[in-house]
């Protein structure tokens, strides 16, 4: 099975013209195309944390369900992140990841049925300061290993100028890879969005996204990956522990 994965930091819809218009997020979001979109940013910093991008928009102009991340109150997300998920494939887990730092940062997780091409997807928002990243690197491989054997991907906006961007963290167990420069989307020269597969996933090709909308939409351009999963891996795995 090929499916397409993205990562987007919304940036609370607050576009590059100082204009707050989640309905260009939802442009760009039904440009991309993919089939699981990890995003960043959806709700205001501020505690309740209400909503930026809102759920009824996404769900009544896109093919897109939301998982249910937020805990309660207002919020779309936990810790400012969701995952979005095609209609038709079906999601048998989801979990939230607490992870270390000097600010509250928090990652999450869903796994796919075999029908749907039984891989598992981690949404995440790393910390700014590089010793943090690399201790949220461990927090969420340490996630990952205690829930079995499964393709996995880790997506989202690492928050590393590195060229490596965090590789060292994830090796042996990852490969990163960076689709290209997404940050400041008017003139990115940062690879700051990236994605990590693990064996079970083959990258195919990989990009950002440079549509009219996603120019001028946030402060991140959205990135994407066409990964390939292998059949072994997929019909090897029923039931995940935990």
């Amino acid at each position: 099975m090929r499916l397409r994965l993205a990562s987007y930091n919304v940036h609370k819809c607050l576009g590059l013209d100082r204009r707050r218009r989640p309905e260009r997020i939802v442009a760009v979001l039904n440009e991309l195309d993919a089939d699981i979109v990890a995003l960043q940013e959806v709700d205001h910093r501020r505690s309740p944390r209400p909503e930026a991008l809102p759920r009824s928009l996404i769900e009544r102009e896109t093919d897109f369900g939301v998982l249910p991340f937020a805990i309660d109150g207002p919020s779309l997300g936990w810790h400012g992140q969701t995952i979005l998920v095609r209609r038709g494939l079906v999601v048998e887990k989801i979990r939230r990841i607490l992870l270390p730092g000097l600010e509250p940062r928090g990652a999450i997780l869903a796994e796919l049925a075999p029908e749907s091409g039984g891989i598992r997807v981690v949404g995440a928002h790393l910390a700014l300061i590089r010793r943090y990243r690399t201790m949220q690197f461990a927090a969420i491989r340490a996630a990952v290993g205690r829930r079995g054997d499964m393709p996995t991907a880790i997506l989202g906006d690492f928050n590393d100028w590195s060229a490596r961007g965090g590789a060292e963290a994830l090796a042996p167990s990852f490969r990163l890879h960076a689709p290209g420069p997404s940050f400041p989307a008017a003139r990115p020269v940062g690879a700051l969005d990236r994605v990590a597969l693990s064996p079970g996933l083959h990258l195919v090709t990989a990009g950002v996204h440079h549509g009219a909308p996603a120019m001028i939409a946030s402060d991140h351009l959205p990135v994407w990956a066409d990964v390939q999963v292998d059949t072994p891996h997929t019909l090897a795995w029923r039931a995940p522990r935990g």
